[in-house]
């Protein structure tokens, strides 16, 4: 049953969201006619909504107690989310990732060329949250400034194409060295920064990077930014608009599933088990005689490799690069998707990546509105679901006794 005083709650919690997002929802000035627009019926909608979300959250987390306490009493052991299953059972799994792929691979004749597009633009975003997915999520250093890295591998192609007329594929390897190279030196100043101290350097470094580029002119023309870079060649053959973005997109469809392949093998080696072991904590990682410094710089680095990578891309796809595309929305975009879809989850990232870069297109009518229901659901996440979408699953190990039942060596179960 709901008490008066959640009842009570709520209401205060309607009255203050009402209060705050007044000025967006209610007001409206139209500087041309120089006249102001109350949208009192907004208010309305808004004090109505966020009620009824409070207590839906309320109901939720009261139910959820409710099965908590039942099972701790029944000492029933915890379901795993089906998910996990499907993750866990190849006979599952792999007709899944098939379907999937097959999907992908078909996409292009599906639908339209501007389809398509949308889709290479969220592919790209996929790769760069599963970068920043090795630094944020698996080694734990909160980096604000990811988009820098994006940066040099977007000018590295554009410069070189433009002075030494280099192509896509020459560029390609450069720009991931350039971008290891500044993770590399990111990493040095902030090896014995954590939290908020290491989001606040990184934070500044993305600014300088992009503050470089926007005012020496000489190097990089500025605002002005760089105009005709060629697109990836295909042997030589002279592909129209239309079939440049379907080639894009599958070399971005292979990009994901190398970048997959390598993260995935990366957080079960050694040195993906040393950047748990450093996100967990850090003084007993030390103990443990892991190199913390090496260990620090090679999350950066290689978590920069690829955006430069993907800044290659990018600056094949569009053509134009300018120090405006690589402001800190970037940045906050691509920690948004790391942790919306759950931090160190492989596959959260992915889905993550493709709910927040499809939705604000398809939902172009609500464009006034998407920076708040951005925020709204970044913060519904946070209450509800803190996780992720879908979150890791961290391995815990068992000793067996003798005679004991054969068992498997790992169970999972979710953070």
């Amino acid at each position: 049953m709901t008490s008066f005083s959640e009842l009570k709650k709520s209401l205060i919690v309607s009255l203050w969201f009402s209060f705050l997002t007044f000025p967006i929802m209610v007001i409206k000035a139209d500087p041309i006619e120089k006249t102001v627009i109350w949208r009192w019926e907004n208010l309305f909608f808004v004090a109505i909504g966020s009620f009824t979300l409070s207590m839906l959250g309320k109901i939720f987390f009261a139910q959820h107690e409710r099965r908590r306490a039942r099972r701790a009493a029944d000492q029933a052991p915890a379901r795993d989310p089906l998910i996990q299953v499907i993750l866990r059972e190849p006979r599952y799994l792999y007709p899944l990732a098939g379907a999937i792929l097959i999907f992908a691979l078909a996409f292009p004749f599906l639908f339209s060329t501007y389809q398509t597009n949308v889709m290479t633009t969220a592919l790209m975003y996929v790769v760069l949250g599963l970068g920043l997915n090795i630094v944020v999520g698996v080694a734990g250093l909160l980096d604000l400034g990811y988009v820098a890295f994006y940066a040099v591998g977007a000018y590295s192609y554009a410069l070189l194409n433009l002075h030494f007329d280099l192509g896509f594929w020459t560029v390609l390897p450069i720009g991931a060295i350039l971008a290891a190279f500044f993770g590399i030196l990111l990493g040095f100043p902030v090896l014995r920064l954590r939290g908020d101290y290491l989001a606040i350097v990184t934070l500044g470094f993305g600014e300088i990077i992009r503050l470089i580029m926007e005012n020496w002119n000489e190097f990089s023309q500025g605002p002005s930014g760089i105009s005709n870079i060629d697109r990836p060649g295909l042997f030589g053959l002279e592909l129209s608009l239309d079939m440049a973005i379907t080639y894009l997109y599958y070399l971005l469809i292979v990009m994901v599933l190398i970048t997959i392949f390598v993260v995935n093998r990366l957080q079960d080696s050694r040195l993906g088990r040393a950047w748990i072991a450093l996100r967990e904590d850090e003084i007993a990682c030390q103990a443990m005689g892991i190199d913390k410094t090496k260990t620090k710089l090679t999350a950066f680095a290689l978590g920069a490799t690829w955006a430069g990578m993907v800044g290659v891309f990018f600056a094949a796809k569009t053509t134009f690069i300018n120090p405006a595309s690589f402001t800190f929305l970037e940045s906050a975009i691509i920690l948004s998707i790391v942790v919306l879809g759950g931090m160190g989850s492989i596959l959260g990232v992915v889905v993550g990546a493709l709910v927040l870069i499809l939705l604000p297109e398809y939902l172009r009518a609500l464009s006034d509105y998407r920076m708040l229901a951005f925020g709204a659901i970044l913060v519904t996440m946070m209450v509800f679901r803190p996780q992720g979408i879908i979150s890791s699953v961290r391995r815990t190990y068992r000793y067996r006794k003798r005679g004991e039942r054969e068992r498997p060596a790992e169970e999972g179960d979710t953070q």
